[in-house]
């Protein structure tokens, strides 16, 4: 296991990151804890929640996610685990149940602390803008956060470049701490938005890296195939992005992939995962899981690197991946 600065800070993350939305959406807790077990035993160090998973879930408050992680943290060196989580979304009733204001933030991250059993939080990220609170609020309350010791670095999620550069002003201007990791949408049939313009801003400013769905909901494991009906259970049989993703163009992309996967006896979706790990913007993949087979399939990615001719080969069949 590789692990690597995340931006320009001196904090040390394993290339791969644990992702836990399906810890109660998929996964039950004793599979949750397994998954976590078995993660930490490959060497990822690096688990990234948020206080609304899972929320969507049926019969599921939020906080699920982050309760699992708590209670499975206990006994374990708390100082060998970097722990991520995002504020944003709804969590109580109320006009300030949700957002990212002073008031939501300072009452989430208590909530946060006290789930996930820890007294503090080393990646706290907002997890997607809020228009309705300037960016100064925000940047304050978390500075606030960064300087009590109950955070130590701060990220963002879902966020265009243009207001992710007036955040890194208003910090710069105002001596607040800045935002120092970015989470975005990204894999190989998803590029355009993240490389049209956060892509060389992050590289320009030394901010972190770590993609979600780099496996594009399950479709660049190679499972959905040409003429063949939609697996039964996957996310495609509700998933209208998925369902986009079906085209003659990404059906040739995925048997470039596997040509390439049986050259290095690999398989597509650890094809997907070098693809972005072999990128030097890019810092860890968050990789889910359902099962501990399913997180098994992505720990065979560690230490795996594209060649420049692969690279390439994978640009040209995907460069202007359009936005969906």
């Amino acid at each position: 296991m590789e692990y690597r600065k995340l931006g320009r800070t001196g904090l040390k993350v394993s290339e791969l990151c644990l992702g836990t939305m399906t810890f109660g959406w998929g996964a039950d807790e004793p599979t949750s804890h397994a998954i976590l077990d078995r993660a930490f035993d490959a060497g990822i160090n690096f688990i990234d929640t948020a206080d609304i998973y899972s929320s969507w879930a049926e019969n599921n408050p939020g906080g699920v996610s982050e309760s699992w992680i708590g209670r499975w943290l206990k006994g374990k060196d708390r100082r060998q685990i970097v722990l991520a989580t995002k504020v944003r979304g709804r969590m109580w009733d109320g006009p300030n149940g949700e957002g990212l204001s002073r008031a939501h933030i300072m009452q989430a991250v208590e909530d946060s602390l006290r789930r996930l059993d820890t007294d503090y939080i080393d990646l706290y990220q907002t997890h997607w803008p809020d228009e309705d609170t300037p960016l100064e609020e925000t940047l304050r309350a978390l500075d606030d956060l960064v300087h009590q010791g109950k955070v130590r670095y701060i990220g963002c999620s879902n966020i265009p470049a243009w207001l992710l550069t007036k955040a890194l002003w208003i910090s710069d201007v105002n001596h607040l701490v800045r935002y120092d990791c970015l989470q975005p949408h990204y894999n190989l049939v998803h590029r355009d938005e993240f490389e049209r313009e956060l892509k060389p801003l992050c590289g320009d400013q030394q901010i972190g890296v770590i993609p979600y769905s780099p496996l594009a909901g399950g479709f660049l494991t190679g499972k959905y195939r040409k003429g063949g009906n939609i697996p039964t259970g996957s996310r495609g049989e509700d998933s209208r992005q998925i369902k986009s993703y079906l085209t003659e163009r990404n059906f040739t992309l995925l048997d470039k992939m596997a040509q390439i996967g049986q050259a290095h006896g690999k398989t597509v979706a650890q094809v997907a995962l070098a693809w972005l790990t072999t990128q030097p913007v890019i810092t860890s993949p968050i990789i889910g899981a359902r099962t501990v087979a399913q997180l098994e399939e992505s720990l065979g990615a560690v230490g795996f690197r594209l060649t420049s001719e692969e690279m390439q080969m994978l640009d040209e069949a995907t460069s202007n991946a359009s936005v969906v």
